[in-house]
């Protein structure tokens, strides 16, 4: 499991009621467990296929849930709360963003940015998202992606600024952007990126790659874009940001080639927390040169998690509805067992075994068949940890960042799937015991 073991404070309450609970129930029973064990073998089918449909609610939550977390991951992951990003006045999105090029001179030099010698700590970058055909695609997948690429000027003031570092046999790009010496198609040079190593995977999935036996590109490997061929040079250490998805150029490259020349933000770099707050309160109320959106980066991909709420509220919805489902599922289920075993209540009854008692009993069959189909669902769902998936970020203005998210389960996933399994056994089994326990002994044995 890629996160604690241990659920969060707020899970503690409802765990514990839901232990507490199958604990008293087990307490207060006295009708034996292997005599609901032996009834759920005797109608096998019936409880397989109930079992099967609480597995399947519960894979696909723990499934769902995974991607949120991975989501939440990656945003909460990608910002450093000392670094500012400076866009135009009303965007909340650098890709809508559009900074003219005289105010960057004066954004850039004032007090409160961090410099080295005479240069200060800023990144300025153009965020663009092109279109890539696929070479070679396979049958029935897509023939295109979407690429999120960064222009910037300095790539080494970018990657501090960003705290990136490259592995081991990469470089950044050079101040010409392009490989001296190296011709690609049509004879121009070939243009120079570092990438993410979530895109460098990405991209590895093209026919040439997969057959060179490619699973990543490496440094050298090219590809091919917008009839120009790309070599990288570098691949950035950016697994669970948000950078991981991007390909990184030069801007004055980029930037007249897909149609963007202006940049789209700044992004600078303070002493701390306290210093970026305060320069983020100049920019926004006392900065007169221009019309500017200053916010604390952390807070900037923060807000990026719109489409994270949109999912999470379907997610909300689609458990409800499949827990309904499951929850008719194990009543028709325990309904048909009541129906099924008239007489063998009326024999608990004569046996000594009071109404609340076999109440219970039935309570527990509904709750036995419920966990099990839940601990399954939850370790099918495991499954699905550290697998990547492509998704889109947005700050509510449309369009949106790609990203190459890690899914992520973590215990407070696998609690919650066990508690709505143990909900919907309990839910689905009060109806059917209660009916048990109305039959009058006499009428149970005819």
């Amino acid at each position: 499991m890629s996160q604690s073991l241990l659920i969060s404070g707020s899970l503690y309450t409802p765990v514990a009621i839901g232990a507490a609970l199958v604990a008293l129930l087990l307490l207060a029973g006295r009708v034996p467990l292997s005599y609901n064990y032996y009834n759920l073998i005797a109608r096998w089918r019936t409880t397989f296929l109930t079992v099967l449909a609480f597995t399947l609610v519960t894979t696909l939550l723990v499934a769902m849930q995974a991607v949120v977390n991975g989501m939440e991951a990656l945003l909460l992951g990608s910002g450093r709360p000392g670094n500012i990003v400076i866009m135009a006045e009303g965007s909340t999105d650098e890709a809508f963003s559009n900074l003219g090029y005289s105010d960057v001179g004066e954004l850039e030099n004032q007090a409160g940015i961090l410099r080295d010698g005479a240069r200060p700590l800023v990144s300025r970058e153009t965020y663009i998202i092109v279109t890539q055909p696929i070479e070679n695609a396979l049958p029935g997948r897509p023939k295109r992606r979407f690429l999120s690429m960064r222009g910037v000027d300095d790539p080494e003031i970018s990657g501090r600024v960003h705290g990136l570092q490259l592995y081991e046999g990469g470089r950044w790009f050079s101040a010409a952007g392009v490989s001296d010496g190296a011709k690609g198609q049509a004879g121009a040079a070939n243009i120079e990126v570092v990438v993410g190593e979530g895109l460098a995977r990405e991209l590895a999935r093209d026919q040439t790659m997969r057959d060179a036996g490619k699973t990543a590109l490496t440094v050298g490997d090219t590809f091919h874009l917008n009839d120009r061929t790309w070599i990288v040079v570098g691949i950035m250490k950016s697994e669970g940001l948000t950078f991981d998805s991007e390909l990184w150029a030069k801007r004055t490259l980029i930037g007249p080639m897909f149609g963007k020349e202006s940049y789209s933000s700044l992004v600078a770099q303070t002493a701390g927390v306290d210093e970026a707050a305060k320069l983020k309160i100049f920019f926004n109320n006392d900065y007169k040169k221009a019309a500017v959106n200053a916010l604390i980066e952390t807070d900037y991909y923060a807000g990026l998690s719109q489409t994270n709420k949109q999912f999470l509220i379907s997610l909300i919805f689609l458990t409800v509805f499949m827990g309904i489902g499951g929850v008719f599922g194990v009543m028709n289920t325990m309904y048909a067992a009541v129906a099924q075993r008239t007489r063998d209540i009326g024999v608990l009854r004569l046996l000594g075994f009071n109404r609340p008692q076999v109440l219970i009993s039935f309570l527990l069959e509904s709750i036995m068949i419920a966990l099990i189909g839940g601990a399954l669902g939850c370790a099918l769902g495991q499954l699905t940890d550290g697998l990547t998936a492509n998704s889109v970020v947005s700050g509510g203005q449309g369009g949106g960042k790609l990203v190459v998210l890690r899914l992520t389960v973590n215990a407070d996933t696998l609690a919650k799937a066990m508690l709505l399994a143990l909900a919907m056994g309990i839910l689905g089994g009060v109806l059917p015991a209660f009916q048990a326990v109305r039959l009058r002994i006499l009428n149970a044995l005819r």
